[in-house]
C-alpha cells in the first residue's frame, strides 16, 4: 500500500514538472510531507526526501525484507504493522549523503566548462532548493555548493556541510542538469587540499596578497626597482625577456581593438601582477600534480584589488598563464565602476559596457573563458548591460543576497525576532564591514524601534540597511551565550523551517530578476 501511494505521487510529479507541492502520507503513526521530485528507484529501493515536524529526513522502502543495500545507510527502521515492506528513516548526514552519491550520479558536482554559469552561495544552508526552481527558463547553469574560505570561517562550517547541503537539494529537487562546486578565493596549497577532499570540483584562486596596487601609481624609477625584487623564478622569466615580448608588439584583437603596451604599460602591470602570476602559477601546478585524477577546473580572480583591471592588465594575466600552462574557465577582473556587496552596479553603464565588452574579446583571444563578476548580487543593471551583448561566456558570483533574503523572511515571520538582529548588525557593522567593498552609513539605519512591522521589510529595499545586514552575517550566525547556545542562529534556521513556502518563493522571484535580463 505504501509504495503504491509513493508510485503514484511520482507518476503525477512527473506529468507536472511544475507540481512541487508536498504530498502527505501516514508512516508509523508520523504524518510524512512528501517531496515528490525526490521519489526515486534504485535496484529494490525507493527513496524520497519527507519533512517530518519541520525536519527533512530520507525515507527509503523496500519490499525485500532482507536488502543489503538498505545497510549501507544510517538510520533507524520503523515499526509498521505491514511486515512485507521495510521503511528505514535516514537522517540528511555526510556518510548518507555520499551513499546517495554511488546511487545517483546526478548528485556529484561535475565540470561546467563554457556554461554560462550562476553561482548561488548558499551561507545558512537551505535555499539551493530554491535557488534550483529559480532557474526554469534559464540557460544558466548552477553552482550550488559555493563558499569561500573567509565564509567557512566566518559561518564556523566545513567543506562537507556546503557540499552536503547541495546534495541534499539536488535530489530533493529531481535536478538532473548537472550542478557545479566551487571553492571560493582560495589561497595556498591547504585550501585546495582542505576542498577538492569534500568534492569540489571548480577552484578559484585569489592572489590578491601578491598584488602591488600601489604599481598604478608610483613613478617609473621606483616601479624599475620593484621590477627586480619580482620572484622571476616563480615566472621562468626574466626581466629582459618579458620586455621583448610586449615592447613594440601589436596585438590585433580585431574589431577595432589593438593592444600595443608602452613600457611604462609592461614596467606597470609586471610589477602590479608578476608575483601574483607566479603564485598562481604554483597552486595550479600543484592542483595538477597532487590531483590530477580528479576533474577540476579553475577560475582566476583578481577582482578584490584596489585598482581597476585595464584591457591591458587583463590580457598581460592572461598572455603570461597561457604562456605558464596554467588552463582557466574563468576570470574575474576588477571591473570599472562600483561593485559593493548587496546592491546595485554604482557608475556609468555604457562605460561599463565599452569595458566589458574589451574583456570578452580579450577572453576570445585566448580561445575563450568566462568573464566572472564577483559580488554579482543585485547588479540589474549590468546583468541587462551583459544580456544585450549577446556575446562571451558569463559566471555569475552571489551569496549575501541569498541571506538577506532569509533575513527578509525572519522580518515578515518573526518581526520581534528580527528587531534584534537588526539591532545586533548595527553594532558590528564598522566593524564587520573592513573586509567588504561597502559604503553603508550607520545614520541611515535606525534603531529597529524606530520601524513599524511593515516598514522593517521596506528595509530590504534600502541599500544601507542591506548592506549593514549584509556584511554582519557572520557573527549573528555564529554568536552565542555563556552556555554556547547560539543567540541568532537558531531562530533564522527554524523560522526559515517554519515557513519554508515564504523562503521559497522570495528566493525564486528575486533570483528570477537576476537570471531573466541575461535573456
Amino acid at each position: 500500500m505504501i509504495l503504491k501511494e509513493i508510485n503514484k505521487i511520482e507518476v503525477e510529479a512527473k506529468n507536472n514538472s511544475s507540481n512541487d507541492a508536498l504530498k502527505i502520507i501516514s508512516l508509523s503513526n508520523m504524518e510524512v510531507y512528501i517531496y515528490p521530485k525526490s521519489i526515486n528507484t534504485y535496484n529494490e529501493l525507493t527513496f524520497f526526501i519527507g519533512r517530518v515536524n519541520y525536519e527533512k529526513v530520507l525515507f527509503i522502502v523496500t519490499n525485500y525484507t532482507n536488502s543489503n543495500l538498505l545497510k549501507n545507510y544510517e538510520g533507524k527502521i520503523l515499526e509498521l504493522e505491514n511486515k512485507d515492506i521495510v521503511v528505514k528513516q535516514c537522517p540528511q548526514n555526510h556518510s548518507n549523503a555520499l551513499q546517495l552519491q554511488e546511487y545517483f550520479t546526478y548528485t556529484k558536482p561535475i565540470l561546467l566548462g563554457l556554461s554560462n554559469s550562476f553561482g548561488f552561495g548558499d551561507r545558512i544552508g537551505l535555499a539551493n532548493h530554491a535557488h534550483i526552481r529559480s532557474l526554469v527558463g534559464s540557460d544558466f547553469r548552477p553552482i550550488l555548493a559555493q563558499q569561500s574560505i573567509r565564509e567557512l570561517t566566518r559561518t564556523k562550517r566545513t567543506p562537507e556541510q556546503v557540499m552536503d547541503v547541495a546534495i541534499w537539494a539536488v535530489f530533493q529537487e529531481g535536478y538532473k542538469g548537472g550542478f557545479g562546486s566551487d571553492a571560493d578565493h582560495l589561497k595556498t596549497t591547504e585550501d585546495i587540499d582542505l576542498m577538492i577532499n569534500a568534492g569540489f570540483t571548480m577552484f578559484t584562486f585569489d592572489p590578491n596578497e601578491y598584488v602591488i596596487n600601489e604599481a598604478d601609481s608610483i613613478d617609473i624609477p621606483a616601479l624599475e626597482t620593484k621590477a627586480e625584487k619580482i620572484n622571476w623564478n616563480s615566472l621562468d622569466d626574466t626581466f629582459p625577456n618579458m620586455l621583448k615580448r610586449y615592447t613594440g608588439v601589436e596585438f590585433d584583437l580585431k574589431e577595432g581593438l589593438i593592444i600595443k603596451p608602452s613600457y611604462e604599460d609592461i614596467l606597470r602591470a609586471t610589477v602590479k601582477y608578476g608575483n601574483a602570476i607566479g603564485h598562481l602559477r604554483t597552486l595550479y601546478n600543484y592542483l595538477k600534480t597532487e590531483y590530477s585524477y580528479l576533474p577540476y577546473e579553475v577560475e582566476i580572480s583578481v577582482d578584490e584589488t584596489e585598482s581597476v583591471t585595464t584591457p591591458f592588465e587583463h590580457f598581460f594575466i592572461a598572455s603570461e598563464l597561457n604562456r605558464l600552462g596554467v588552463k582557466i574557465v574563468s576570470l574575474a577582473p576588477r571591473f570599472i565602476g562600483d561593485f559593493e556587496k548587496g546592491i546595485d552596479y554604482k557608475g556609468d553603464l555604457e562605460i561599463f559596457k565599452t569595458e566589458y565588452l574589451k574583456h570578452v574579446k580579450i577572453a576570445e583571444y585566448f580561445g575563450s573563458y568566462k568573464i566572472s563578476l564577483h559580488s554579482g548580487s543585485d547588479k540589474f543593471g549590468v546583468y541587462k548591460t551583459i544580456g544585450s551583448l549577446k556575446r562571451g561566456f558569463t559566471h555569475v558570483k552571489t551569496a549575501g543576497t541569498s541571506y538577506l533574503e532569509a533575513l527578509k523572511v525572519v522580518a515578515f515571520a518573526e518581526p520581534t525576532e528580527f528587531r534584534k538582529i537588526l539591532d545586533f548588525a548595527r553594532i558590528e557593522y564598522e566593524k564587520e564591514k573592513n573586509s567588504y567593498h561597502v559604503s553603508a552609513d550607520l545614520k541611515n539605519v535606525f534603531a529597529s524601534d524606530k520601524y513599524s512591522d511593515e516598514q522593517l521589510l521596506e528595509l530590504f529595499t534600502q541599500n544601507d540597511a542591506r548592506q549593514v545586514l549584509h556584511v554582519t552575517f557572520g557573527t549573528v550566525l555564529t554568536i552565542d551565550d555563556e552556555n554556547g547556545k547560539y543567540i541568532f542562529r537558531d531562530i533564522i534556521y527554524n523560522c526559515l523551517k517554519k515557513n519554508e513556502d515564504v523562503h521559497y518563493n522570495y528566493l525564486i522571484n528575486h533570483f528570477r530578476n537576476h537570471l531573466n535580463p541575461f535573456k
